[in-house]
């Protein structure tokens, strides 16, 4: 099998351009080409009057030595690499122990899928309900400002991806190809095929919800078991050696390997962490607002006259300004067609997400416009970065009328330095609904001047979008954990043998895809220790603080 790598056609080429390109750059007669697939499928809007499909492909071909020795030296054809995912071993009979994971977010999915598959038949954790319930309760507090603490968009089966836009791209390196094995199992689980090959797949909220039960079915099929509303509130440790678990109900679950996936937000876990000792130190994250443009503005921008074009799809952006005063802002988990929503997990604090379905069909883009902070912003102990999200999160509950709405403000406005008093031509899609202010006070001063300094900027980047009308919404603040369990190169705790941090709360993760590449890292560190391996390699690196 042959790659084809960096193939260009117009977006609008016949399907038989496409073979006869493969044809031409491997300068072969039709008769010597087998098949091929597409592997990946992106496009070039940089000239937005000429877009191009960017096409990589999988070639089969007739004699492939030989063409391969005619190609010698071409950049843009190599063997094809082996991307099929292999267990790094399979669990030995009458294994007496088994591991515990807690948490089923994206992380715990794949750890937990990666072990089962194994034979480990791993005992999951999940302090939330299962995903249609959690649902039920999510849009209790969107729809009638009804907060339950256990279950919302931070916690329940599935995770915070779950009411996200679904992205499944990432920039981590992957040489194992561990992506791979993350797309093709959500296939499995009824995702749309074209994940498998699209440059920036998406699923979106309502499918995800699916999938998520499809993959609990298989990982019981396989002798997984899930207790779920069942919050670990301890850990036994003993002499550096994790012995067990205890939940919130006093029962004690015995097991040496724990694997630790409980998301950015599972504060009251972190402090039960830095109180038993475990190795936790701070780390940077970002704090800022939640941006809604009409999506209409974004397709123009990006597209031109092809925006709305059906292989286009709603138009994303990336954006970054390095400010004056040494700041940088940059635009975090953009939702195409989406809407804002309450993402809070704790009583009488308010903090927004973004979320896109599918279609992506909403009026509004949005997007986390958002501050890079350090620890030395917030200095102190391990967790002074939690204190720090609270005190932001609650100015943002009080700003914002002291009942789950959100402070707003018009761009304009914000720019100018004055409060908003009504919305002009862009409605907030923020539910229960937004509270039009001056946002000023809800973010520290160097915050708001690096906002106000970049958005004209981002304009010369996308015009209009420092549109007065444009509506910022408060406050982003859980862009990644404010702490990292820090750990080894076997993927065990700094200093908790058996303790295995891993995914965004664990500071390792930053989306959908990376937190799950990331579990299938832990799982086969898990499977390896269970079985007296040590070829473990890779666990120090930190994963991306943006997606």
């Amino acid at each position: 099998m042959l790659r084809l790598t960096d193939l260009h056609l117009p977006l609008d080429h016949p399907e038989t351009d496409l073979q006869a390109a493969i044809l031409a750059r491997l300068g072969i007669p039709a008769e010597d080409l087998i098949g091929f697939t597409i592997f990946r499928r992106g496009y070039d809007a940089r000239r937005k009057n000429a877009i191009m499909l960017v096409y990589t492909l999988h070639v089969e071909v007739r004699d492939e030595a030989a063409v391969l020795q005619r190609m010698q030296g071409a950049t843009h054809v190599k063997p094809a690499p082996d991307t099929s995912y292999h267990f790094v071993t399979q669990a030995p009979a009458g294994l007496k122990t088994r591991p515990v994971i807690i948490g089923f977010g994206p992380c715990g999915i794949f750890a937990a899928l990666i072990l089962a598959q194994m034979g480990f038949r791993p005992l999951i954790l999940e302090r939330g309900k299962q995903v249609r319930e959690r649902t039920k309760d999510t849009w209790g507090l969107w729809r009638k400002r009804e907060l339950h603490p256990e279950s919302n968009v931070q916690f329940g089966e599935g995770g915070a991806g779950t009411f996200s836009d679904g992205k499944l791209h990432s920039q981590i390196k992957d040489p194992k190809h561990y992506g791979r094995k993350v797309l093709t199992e959500f296939v499995k689980a009824f995702a749309p095929p074209e994940i498998l090959y699209v440059s920036k797949p998406h699923i979106g909220t309502f499918r995800l919800v699916k999938m998520v039960e499809e993959m609990r079915a298989t990982i019981e099929s396989l002798g997984g078991e899930f207790r779920f509303e069942s919050r670990v509130t301890d850990l036994d440790i003993d002499h550096g050696q994790i012995r067990g678990v205890v939940l919130e109900s006093g029962e004690r679950i015995a097991t040496d390997h724990v694997v630790l996936a409980v998301g950015h937000s599972a504060r009251d876990t972190f402090q039960m962490l830095y109180d038993r000792g475990v190795y936790v130190e701070a780390k940077p994250f970002s704090i800022g607002f939640r941006a809604e443009h009409p999506q209409s503005l974004i397709d123009r921008a990006r597209f031109g006259k092809f925006a709305g074009h059906p292989l286009l799809g709603a138009a994303d952006y990336k954006l970054v300004h390095h400010c004056r005063n040494g700041r940088s802002v940059y635009s975090f988990c953009m939702c195409p067609g989406g809407t804002v929503v309450a993402a809070t997990s704790e009583p009488e604090r308010v903090v927004t997400n973004g979320m896109s379905q599918y279609s992506r069909n909403e009026r509004n883009a949005n997007s986390g416009i958002v501050v890079g902070i350090t620890p030395a912003d917030f200095p102190g102990h391990p967790l002074a970065g939690i204190d720090f999200q609270r005190e932001l999160e609650s100015r943002a509950y009080v700003l914002g009328g002291k009942n789950y709405d959100a402070p707003g403000q018009l761009v304009g406005d914000f720019i100018a330095g004055r409060a908003s008093t009504a919305f002009g031509s862009v409605q907030p899609s923020y539910k229960p609904g937004v509270h039009l202010t001056d946002l000023a006070p809800s973010l520290p001063e160097y915050a708001i001047e690096a906002i106000r300094e970049a958005l004209p900027e981002f304009d010369k980047q996308i015009k209009g979008y420092a549109m007065h009308d444009a509506v910022l919404t408060g406050v982003e603040t859980r862009t990644s954990s404010p702490v990292r369990v820090k750990r080894q190169d076997n993927f065990q705790s700094m200093n908790t043998k058996g303790l295995f941090p891993a995914g965004e709360g664990a500071g390792y993760a930053g989306g959908i895809l990376s937190a799950a590449v990331d579990g299938i890292k832990v799982a086969e560190a898990v499977a390896l220790s269970m079985v007296g391996r040590t070829d473990v390699h890779g666990g120090m690196q930190p994963g991306p603080e943006t997606y």
